[in-house]
């Protein structure tokens, strides 16, 4: 167990359900005195591709000789990968060091904040701290009531509209599209690669708030030097590389150098393990996001060839993400993955009215018996960025 006040606060907070709102934010951002005024800000929302969109903006920033900071959630492995300053995740005892003075502020009151607030706040005063020019920032859910708008951005994106967590943002797609579009500011630019019904919303909006919205289509133009596998991720790059530019002026070179420069684990990441079959792993985590990992192995000749891995979430469409994963597996097995919201593999192999997929009762196992049946292709493990998150974890340790 981790010794270190700020970070044993971090972990007391716990779990927490949703909690939109952006009073206890702002508070706790004003009793550290305003850290979020000392740098400019990109705010990245959106379904899907927000995440990439972030690190590659972040990237090729850093390449054009800016001090960049970056925030993202949720992490996979350890919570230190939320924040990076100039391309490195924060050390312990600078995440500590900062969540102590957030804790101090906060108090057990009304201002104790959520698990995701308290680390906007500390990454706030972490850019601050390491006198960061430009801080990317990943909206958490939504937009209007995230955390994260209480800051101003620069530049506002909203990488694309889907169908999910509707429960807090729904019930209909043009709500949610509402939601995102409340990180737009007046007089100033918004990013999308959104199409049909939800980009009209968003045109809507921004003519509302009286921002300038400005679609940005895909770009297979760093297909070369991009390490991000899948074609969904040109839409990414191109919002990255226009973002950025809406920063600082920017040549050819320092954008290709800083998107061959990206750091994004967990998404289509290949992870050799000597003397067994690699892992793919990607979160997937609604059934966008499933289509495009579909959509790659297809591409990729990877079709009929990998075995499956599935666990997901209970607040999931498991039924629409399990669909277009299974038909391109040879074999499945069912997990849970760590989390007090995943669903069991005997109540998800119910739900998806296939009670004949074999389970396993941790991921550990699951691989093993895959590994057992043998195969010449990658094994696909997705569903779920936490998932996501204990394959890497169970590659850097070894374990087969």
């Amino acid at each position: 167990m981790n010794l270190r006040p700020g970070l044993r606060w971090l972990d007391a907070l716990g779990p927490q359900k949703i909690r939109p709102g952006l009073a206890r934010t702002r508070v706790l951002l004003a009793q550290l005195g305003t850290p979020q005024a000392s740098f400019r800000t990109l705010l990245i929302g959106g379904t899907n591709g927000k995440g990439s969109t972030a690190a590659g903006a972040a990237a090729i920033l850093q390449a054009a000789g800016l001090r960049v900071g970056l925030t993202t959630s949720p992490h996979l492995v350890r919570v230190n990968e939320r924040v990076r300053l100039a391309g490195r995740d924060v050390s312990d005892a600078q995440l500590d060091s900062a969540l102590s003075l957030v804790a101090a502020v906060s108090g057990e009151g009304a201002l104790r904040p959520t698990y995701f607030e308290a680390l906007v706040v500390a990454a706030c005063e972490l850019f601050r701290r390491a006198r960061v020019e430009v801080g990317v920032v990943e909206v958490g859910i939504g937009g209007r009531l995230d955390a994260t708008n209480v800051l101003d951005p620069e530049v506002s994106v909203v990488t694309n509209v889907e169908a999910d967590h509707l429960e807090t943002l729904g019930p209909t797609l043009t709500d949610v599209a509402r939601e995102k579009a409340g990180i737009f500011r007046r007089g100033q630019p918004a990013l999308t690669a959104a199409a049909g019904e939800a980009l009209d919303v968003l045109c809507s909006e921004a003519g509302r708030i009286g921002a300038r919205l400005i679609e940005v289509p895909p770009s297979p133009a760093w297909d070369d030097v991009s390490p991000l596998p899948g074609a969904h991720q040109r839409a990414n790059l191109a919002l990255a590389v226009a973002a950025a530019r809406a920063f600082a002026p920017l040549d050819e070179a320092v954008v290709r150098r800083g998107i061959a420069a990206i750091r994004w684990p967990g998404r289509l990441q290949t992870v050799p393990r000597p003397g067994h079959r690699p892992l793919l792993v990607d979160g997937a985590h609604n059934p966008a996001g499933a289509a495009a990992v579909a959509a790659h192995l297809d591409a990729a000749g990877l079709s009929g060839r990998v075995d499956l891995v599935f666990g997901v979430l209970g607040d999931k469409a498991a039924e629409e993400m399990f669909a277009p994963l299974s038909a391109r597996a040879r074999r499945v097995v069912l997990v849970a993955p760590s989390s007090p919201r995943a669903i069991p593999p005997d109540a998800l192999a119910g739900r998806l009215g296939r009670p004949e997929i074999p389970r396993a009762a941790s991921l550990a196992e699951a691989l093993a018996a895959l590994e057992e049946a043998g195969g010449d292709a990658p094994i696909l493990v997705a569903g779920s960025l936490v998932l996501a998150g204990e394959a890497l974890a169970l590659a850097e340790s070894r374990v087969p």
